[in-house]
């Protein structure tokens, strides 16, 4: 005969240790997001889900805002099914905040300790990653023209956003700023006029054509693709902020590998390679400013 075996509280299914107390924990929005971040990347192959993902939701919504969007739920039939508005979400979620020779004691770093061993090389070869709209590839640029090293350099400029590399191509920038981009020039240790490297056209500035004579722009995914092989030189400045810790190891590691032996990283003033999984494979040269040299 078979015995009824009677249920007791000790065989109740155990919650996981991280589970909410009650179903009104669950974030919703967060839930939300994630789904949207997922159909950009299953539709587009555009992949923001490492981001850092208070950076994301705070864009999103605020393009979700200025469309008088009212639910996520519309947001993400409007991204599917309307290829121009996910083109003005994409610019919200590039990271485009950028301006020439920004943060000036950088650029004086640059000339006083990166420059001596860039003249060591026959050849220089540069990647700017996460270049957005050009300025501080173009900031280089001129940096190695007054140096006298320009001729012999190559620099590839990349980003994932094709709308902000084709204004890079361009070289066109509003007037309004000029003001700001000839006093950071001035304070990085600049060697003439500012002046001399632009042209005025009504309310926009035209930079020197040939600034760009050895400079390549390029869509480069740091989340997705892969190395730029035997790089003396990487500059990816206020990039990795933007990144969970996840995705900071992988482009950390992706940086690693594509530099050359004895290559230098450069990071922006809030980042750091103190906690990535390749640390040890640096050394800082300039602590101050995130320069760092390969040694492994």
């Amino acid at each position: 005969m078979f015995m009824k075996r009677m249920f007791s509280l000790h065989d109740a299914p155990k919650m996981p240790e991280n589970a909410p107390a009650s179903l009104h924990d669950v974030d919703t929005e967060q839930i939300e997001i994630q789904l949207l971040l997922e159909a950009i990347h299953l539709k587009y192959g555009y992949d923001f889900r490492d981001y850092a993902r208070a950076s994301v939701k705070r864009r999103i919504m605020h393009r979700k805002n200025l469309a008088n969007i009212a639910t996520m739920a519309e947001m993400q039939h409007r991204i599917l099914h309307d290829i121009e508005f996910f083109e003005r979400l994409l610019l919200d979620l590039s990271i485009n905040v950028t301006e020439m020779f920004r943060d000036p004691s950088f650029y004086v770093a640059l000339r006083q300790e990166v420059v001596p061993i860039l003249r060591t090389y026959p050849f220089i070869k540069i990647w700017h990653a996460g270049c957005s709209t050009g300025e501080e590839a173009y900031s280089m640029a001129i940096l190695l023209k007054e140096e006298g090293l320009y001729d012999r350099t190559q620099i590839y400029a990349t980003d994932f956003n094709d709308v902000v590399l084709q204004k890079a191509r361009e070289g066109i920038y509003s007037l309004e700023h000029i003001k700001d981009y000839t006093l950071n020039y001035q304070r990085a240790g600049g060697k003439t006029a500012f002046v001399e490297y632009y042209t005025a056209h009504h309310n926009s500035i035209l930079l020197d054509r040939s600034l760009k004579k050895n400079m390549v722009f390029a869509n480069h995914n740091l989340e997705t693709d892969g190395v730029f092989g035997e790089m003396h030189l990487i500059l990816c400045r206020n990039v990795l902020i933007y990144f969970n810790r996840t995705l900071q190891n992988r482009v950390i590691r992706l940086f690693h590998e594509s530099l050359c032996r004895s290559g230098l990283l450069c990071l922006g003033s809030k980042e750091t390679l103190h906690f990535s999984d390749n640390a040890h494979a640096f050394e800082e040269i300039v602590a101050d400013e995130k320069i760092y040299k390969k040694t492994l």
